[in-house]
């Protein structure tokens, strides 16, 4: 199990991570998600150990990570741009990480390779970008990790390569019961991967929850009202967006007082549209703005 706890990371005067807790249960998948700076990578850094938090503690089954070999060996991390050796080949990577982690399974990277299809002669800096992620994906699954922390691990992947890393992590959560901690802006995938969210703004955390969740918290609602009305005075609105006497309104405290608020502006229709993740996400994003 991964806990982090009122996390505060900061570069000088800068604060990048503002009091942050995530807990990811054993054998589950969590994905954090948020605009560029606000932090993702950095808590990545930090639950693998990278970086040293100015507060608070990242523990892993109970157990700080940082300075800490022993837990260290037990997590898996893919970056999104992963520097190997350029002049190494993928058979020499094998070999270095079989010197590095005791648990490597070569025999396991053989099987993942058979569905990958890396030339092991071929060089790392001959590897296009989506090669040297499978590559590191294969690299880190085969050390049987107790964690996997990914960042951006489908960058550069075609729709199929795509498609295989999904099926490849439920198969590690499912048969291993790994615990996976996943930053991505490929919030689709997400949405289908992930048992729990947490969404990131200005290092704080803004919304945490299931998928499901999140969304029974942000809802978008279409209202007909019969003349222009303002909805400026009704709180807990983050988005309103008119066309003509059709109004699509978003909100992230979808209650009965709302609705009453709503009917007594003028609404003469109001329904609930679904959303995905991602339009939550778009939608908080410009509220904060």
């Amino acid at each position: 199990m991964i806990e982090i706890k009122d996390l505060t990371k900061c570069y000088g005067s800068f604060k990048a991570v503002d009091n942050v807790s995530i807990t990811v249960p054993k054998g589950t998948i969590h994905g954090i998600i948020g605009e560029n700076g606000v932090g993702k990578t950095t808590i990545i850094h930090c639950v693998t150990g990278v970086y040293k938090p100015n507060e608070g503690v990242v523990l892993i089954d109970g157990e700080d990570v940082y300075d800490n070999p022993k837990i260290k060996a037990r997590i898996g991390y893919v970056a999104d741009s992963n520097s190997y050796f350029p002049t190494y080949r993928v058979k020499d990577m094998v070999k270095f990480y079989k010197g590095i982690y005791q648990s490597f399974d070569e025999e396991s990277f053989n099987e993942l390779n058979a569905v990958f299809a890396l030339p092991e002669d071929r060089r790392i800096n001959q590897l296009s970008k989506g090669m040297q992620m499978r590559l590191a994906l294969m690299l880190n699954i085969a050390i049987k990790p107790d964690v996997l922390v990914l960042d951006e691990p489908t960058s550069g992947l075609d729709a199929l390569a795509k498609k295989q890393v999904t099926d490849l992590l439920i198969k590690e959560v499912a048969e291993r019961e790994c615990t996976i901690l996943i930053s991505s802006h490929h919030l689709s995938e997400l949405e289908k991967l992930c048992d729990d969210i947490t969404m990131l703004q200005n290092g704080k955390v803004k919304y945490q929850s299931s998928v499901e969740g999140i969304k029974a918290k942000v809802k978008k609602l279409q209202a007909v009202f019969s003349s222009p009305v303002d909805l400026s005075d009704v709180e807990g609105i983050l988005n309103v967006e008119q066309i003509g006497s059709i109004y699509h309104i978003i909100t992230d405290n979808y209650t009965q007082a709302l609705e009453r608020q709503l009917y007594a502006k003028g609404a003469d229709i109001l329904e609930e549209i679904g959303m995905s993740l991602e339009e939550i996400f778009i939608y908080s994003s410009k509220e904060q703005r």
